[in-house]
């Protein structure tokens, strides 16, 4: 039995949202205590005075980085990324695929699965997959190849789900399209969480998918219909119904720092969630190319884009996702930890992850500072990665 004792940092208490003197005692990767009393002797201690203990990141939209991508990514490469995933202090994903043909979605469901049934010391946790396509509106495919897009089909659903056991699974569909009552209804039984996304909805529309069952919107603001006063659309709805939760690609491009503080201050604090949607183009270098459901993308001026100039995934990273919102709405960081821990694991309904509680995995991050945070050690399991 591997026991590992932090001691003598300041260790965040999800519940109180505040930095606590405390050790936190680990057993076998998991959190068995957290205590103001000495370590007990047979311990490895790791001594972290100065610092500041907070939950490792979660992203629960993400198509890859490092020049790897979820689609197309052999079982050794998946690996590869959730080392670098680890190193960036992302510790838990859900692996996105992006549209692409029934055959290929399911092929690429294997290998990541292979991944998340034998997983590797020093990797961030796969905590399931999401599917984002192929059920979009081809009026608001953003980067997606419409050739690759179909509509929503609840035996697909089924048999992809079967796949992609077990949960969490979440897929983002666009609900107004022929067969999307079917598909939330299939998706509710099979307990696939839902999210809206590349929809040309409207406000009704949308309101009739919540009730349907839908739980999120994906990547807020990007690929929906947009805020009119007249027409509210997708974008009003995703902003406005406190018990959705609204993902939010915080880099200041794909959603300026001024609607970034209107969706801060419009959601309830438990429903806002930051995600990087980041590609393959992700920790490269400029210039260099990918593919993303089915068109070439490339990096210009920092943004990632399609061989038509559509915007095309993100190149952020969690950990600057964090800092961007702390930056953007005037937020400290024990205020903005949430929504990039705990508030993603609940939308995608993953347990043990996302806290420094009793019974969650020992996945953390330490930082020197509060108020200009930069990642100084991650740990998996309690097992140090960087």
């Amino acid at each position: 039995m591997k026991r590992i004792a932090f001691i003598g940092g300041m260790v965040f208490d999800s519940a109180s949202e505040t930095f606590k003197s405390a050790n936190v005692l680990c057993e076998d990767g998991f959190i068995v205590d957290i205590t103001d009393a000495t370590a007990p002797s047979d311990y490895e201690i790791v001594d972290i005075s100065g610092k500041h203990l907070m939950p490792g990141l979660i992203d629960v939209h993400t198509h890859g980085l490092g020049g790897l991508d979820f689609n197309f990514a052999s079982e050794a490469e998946i690996q590869h990324m959730t080392e670098i995933y680890a190193r960036m202090g992302t510790t838990s994903i859900m692996a996105t695929l992006a549209s692409d043909t029934y055959s290929n979605l399911t092929r690429s469901v294997f290998k990541i699965n292979q991944n998340r049934v034998n997983p590797k010391n020093g990797c961030a946790s796969i905590l399931g997959i999401h599917l984002e396509g192929r059920y979009l509106n081809p009026e608001a495919k953003g980067a997606h190849a419409e050739h690759l897009l179909a509509k929503p089909n609840a035996r697909e659903l089924e048999e992809l789900a079967g796949a992609m056991m077990p949960l969490p699974i979440h897929a983002s569909f666009a609900p107004e399209l022929e067969g999307g009552d079917e598909f939330i209804k299939k998706a509710n039984e099979l307990g696939v969480t839902i999210g809206i996304a590349h929809t040309t909805a409207t406000y009704e529309q949308a309101m009739h998918a919540l009730d349907m069952g839908a739980r999120s919107f994906t990547h807020t603001y990007n690929a929906m219909t947009k805020m009119h006063h007249r027409n509210p659309g997708a974008t009003i709805a995703a902003l406005t119904v406190d018990t959705a939760y609204a993902e939010l690609i915080a880099d200041g491009y794909h959603s300026h720092p001024a609607l970034v503080r209107l969706a801060y201050k419009s959601k309830p604090s438990d429903k806002l969630v930051l995600i990087t949607d980041s590609i393959a183009l992700a920790c490269t270098d400029e210039g260099f190319s990918s593919e993303v459901a089915g068109n070439k993308v490339v990096i210009k001026g920092g943004v990632a884009v399609n061989e038509f100039g559509v915007i095309a995934g993100s190149t952020l990273t969690m950990f600057k996702a964090l800092t961007n919102l702390m930056k953007f709405c005037d937020v400290p960081l024990n205020k903005a930890i949430k929504y990039a821990t705990v508030n993603p694991a609940t939308m995608i309904g993953a347990y043990g992850v996302g806290k420094i509680a009793l019974g969650y995995r020992a996945d953390f991050i330490t930082i020197n500072d509060t108020k200009n945070p930069e990642i100084d050690t991650v740990y998996i399991g309690g097992i140090e990665v960087r």
